[in-house]
């Protein structure tokens, strides 16, 4: 027996004594998703909507004729949320069919109503009817915690629009841009993210009332083959239930591809916030940028020195899980068989949920990142002024050929001083003293007083500060009035 094994002795009574705190659960939950995105996956979410869902149907259906009475739908409407949990479980043990585990339930707190609970449905018409409803509460709940990141995000960059910072392409030292201009690309991609999100939000449909094969043959038949009922009860739930169409055409489900598109929605918004977190975490190596650091947090258990970007590092993380999901998606879609097949089930269960809670922990990490983003900018000019003098050379040629010197001679004179500038840095890891060679070398004796106004970072920025202005009146602004009155609040993450 190993010595592991000797100390797992007493793992049992451990086990009985914690109970289910014992028993794993999702991180998703216990770390790192909000209570709002919780809830609307949660248990008492689903079934209550359920129990409405009978409701709204049984109410339409009183008002088209059928023999159910308003007492009925009162009793309903008094026990949404009077939920047997431990009934529903057993019942569903003996039926191993959910919906009628909860039927059974909902029907003995409403015996009154118990006759017309789901008449004429399928179970499709509260699952996948619930789903949607889900679906679009879980993108309106995403969708203001993502503007309140471009906000937060704007701010940071108008504040810093005019901090000249190095650009990089390839990670190489490139032309200069600034720290505000730069969090403009950041912030487009988000506005990319809420386009599409918005935009799957309002491609949802209902389900509505279609039957067990989608043909509405069990209504036709409640109805005794009144087709126009039938299309009317259909219009009649759907907009009780929130939704403005319902689905023309479905089979028993709702076309599986449509969770395609929820999916692709919020993976996108994963590879946004990867790229984002990437850069913030190359550029706290850099140490040019900081993520809000709190002044007992530990960066390392060894390594006491250490600020490690540990919320971009989670934001990557999870990341990178959120955009795998779209596979799930994709398999289940192109898998479903003719009018339907289960096999759906037990994967959407997972795959849907976690999409949400992951994009919504993911944008809860990301806000608070943004409303504690520290430039520094004496590193970053330290790090201009390393590689600027390369870069500067250019307008030292063209400055120098306007005092009447010959561009040629010019070009190889900078040229033989900047190789013998590079060769001091790189072999004997000296400063860049270019510059110097240049106010030594009688040559560019002319141009000498002019050397620091063609050396200042402001004239090697362009249009860059101007750009991040002119960008958050005319593409940010325009967006965020959609989210008004939803953008205060700041983030206190639970780890």
């Amino acid at each position: 027996m190993s010595f592991l094994s000797t100390l797992n002795s007493s793992e049992k009574i451990a086990r009985t004594k914690y109970s289910s705190e014992s028993n794993y659960r999702s991180p998703l939950s216990t770390r790192y998703a909000s209570e709002d995105m919780l809830y609307n996956w949660s248990d008492l979410k689903k079934f209550s909507t359920w129990r409405k869902l009978w409701i709204i149907l049984a109410k339409n259906e009183l008002a088209l004729g059928q023999p159910i009475t308003q007492e009925q739908i009162q009793e309903m409407v008094e026990n949404i949320y009077n939920i047997d949990f431990t009934m529903a479980a057993e019942e569903e043990r003996i039926v191993r069919h959910d919906v009628m585990a909860h039927v059974h339930t909902f029907a003995k707190a409403c015996p009154k109503a118990a006759p017309i609970i789901h008449l004429g449905a399928t179970s499709c018409f509260v699952g996948d009817n619930t789903d949607l409803i889900i679906l679009r509460d879980g993108f309106e709940i995403i969708l203001p915690k993502l503007a309140r990141c471009v906000d937060r995000l704007s701010k940071f960059a108008l504040a810093n629009k005019d901090l000249a910072v190095l650009g990089f392409t390839h990670l190489q030292p490139a032309q200069l841009t600034t720290m505000g201009k730069r969090a403009t690309l950041w912030i487009q991609d988000l506005l990319l993210d809420e386009r599409n999100i918005s935009r799957a939000r309002s491609d949802l449909r209902f389900r509505g009332v279609k039957g067990t094969t989608g043909t509405q043959a069990s209504f036709l038949t409640l109805f005794a083959g009144d087709h126009e009922k039938v299309k009317e009860l259909d219009k009649l739930v759907t907009k009780d239930s929130g939704f403005e169409k319902s689905y023309g055409v479905t089979g028993q489900t709702y076309s599986r591809r449509v969770d395609v598109d929820v999916l692709n929605a919020l993976a996108g918004l994963g590879a946004s916030c990867h790229k984002i977190c990437t850069d913030i975490r190359l550029l706290a190596n850099f140490k040019e940028l900081e993520e809000p650091f709190e002044k007992s947090q530990i960066g390392s258990s060894a390594m006491a020195y250490k600020r490690n970007p540990m919320r971009s590092e989670r934001v990557c993380s999870l990341s990178r899980h959120l955009t795998t999901l779209t596979t799930n998606a994709y398999a289940t879609a192109s898998t479903q068989w003719l009018e339907r097949t289960l096999d759906d089930s037990a994967n959407r269960r997972i795959t849907l949920s976690e999409a949400f809670l992951t994009a919504d922990a993911i944008l809860q990490t990301l806000q608070n990142i943004f409303e504690g983003l520290v430039p520094y900018p004496s590193i970053i000019r330290r790090r201009i002024e390393y590689e600027l003098p390369f870069m500067a050379t250019e307008n030292i040629i063209m400055s120098m050929v306007q005092k009447g010197g010959d561009r040629q001679e010019c070009h190889e004179q900078i040229r033989v001083l900047s190789h013998q500038a590079a060769k001091s840095v790189k072999e004997e890891g000296k400063d860049n003293d270019l510059v110097d060679r240049i106010r030594k070398t009688e040559y560019f004796s002319p141009i000498w007083s002019e050397l620091d106004h063609l050396l200042d970072p402001k004239s090697f920025v362009g249009r860059a500060p101007e750009q991040v202005v002119e960008f958050i009146t005319e593409e940010v602004e325009p967006i965020l009035v959609k989210y008004k009155g939803q953008l205060d609040g700041e983030v206190e993450l639970k780890i």
